[in-house]
């Protein structure tokens, strides 16, 4: 098996296992600590890499306002969001919802990258957000909370927001360097959180949320983000694309099988709407410049 085809199914794995992951170690540990320890932790292995491979760490001085807007909206405004997420909605809704991403960033390159939108994507975009609507008709009924759509949906729009922001400003600098930069970045603004709330790191976890933690750490942060940048390298946009394609549906498998999820009838309906939108967006022609 090739590396363009193994590291899209280990991507999918560690992303979407990441789900379950998060909200097990939620149950002891509060948010704002755990993304400060994960995400900083993760800055740390993944320095170690470059160091160990002969990396270089150093970034061109244009690029450090770049970098730090890249990392506040990529990375620590869409993990914060997603662990907010996860404490006020099911994880498998949480995970669907925050796959809207694509969607946004389609938006938003067209308002402000002047990037042109064809019948594909404004398909993709009426049919996702009919999905966000079948998703939030718990709340007519007060099944969910506001924050439980809220939430997800501010992720997404962070992640979408730095990934158009980082094609119109790239960011100078080794790969790896630049990813731990960006860690490291949004480890900052979650210990601030962590200050402002006034949590406190747990003594001591179960064994299973030590696990679930590890797993968090280790493998979906350090282990994944390292994997997709190897892969940006070596593959096609397509191939990248269909490991993000594949996340949400182990998310979902994931949170049934170790947290207990049991989406209802009208939820997967809304998941194979956002599904298919996503689909759309990765995967249809790209649109002739104007």
């Amino acid at each position: 098996m090739t590396l363009t085809r193994i590291v899209p199914l280990l991507l999918a794995i560690l992303w979407g296992f990441n789900w379950p992951a998060v909200k097990i170690g939620l149950s002891e540990v509060p948010p704002f600590a755990l993304r400060m320890v994960g995400l900083g932790v993760g800055a740390l292995l993944l320095a170690l890499v470059a160091w160990a491979i002969g990396r270089s760490m150093g970034v061109p001085r244009r690029s450090w306002g770049p970098l730090l807007i890249a990392g506040v909206f990529n990375i620590a405004g869409f993990n914060l969001a997603t662990v907010f997420a996860q404490l006020t909605t099911s994880t498998s809704r949480a995970a669907v919802l925050t796959f809207t991403t694509p969607l946004w960033a389609v938006l938003f390159a067209w308002l402000f990258l002047g990037e042109r939108l064809d019948r594909y994507r404004w398909m993709a975009l009426g049919i996702g957000l009919a999905g966000v609507a079948v998703l939030s008709a718990p709340l007519l009924s007060g099944e969910i909370r506001p924050l439980g759509i809220l939430f997800p949906m501010l992720a997404a729009v962070s992640w979408a927001i730095g990934t158009v922001y980082q094609k119109a400003n790239p960011i100078g600098g080794d790969r790896v360097a630049v990813t731990a930069y960006q860690l490291l970045i949004a480890s900052a603004v979650a210990g601030v959180g962590f200050v402002i709330a006034g949590e406190t790191l747990p003594t001591s976890v179960s064994m299973p949320v030590a696990w679930a933690l590890l797993f968090h750490v280790v493998g979906a942060t350090a282990i994944a983000y390292l994997l997709w940048f190897l892969l940006l390298d070596r593959s096609t946009a397509g191939t990248a694309a269909l490991a993000t394609f594949s996340i949400p549906v182990v998310g979902v498998l994931g949170a049934m099988a170790l947290v207990g999820d049991r989406p209802s009838g009208l939820d997967y309906v809304g998941f194979a709407a956002i599904l298919a939108a996503a689909g759309v967006t990765l995967f249809a022609p790209q649109p002739r410049p104007d």
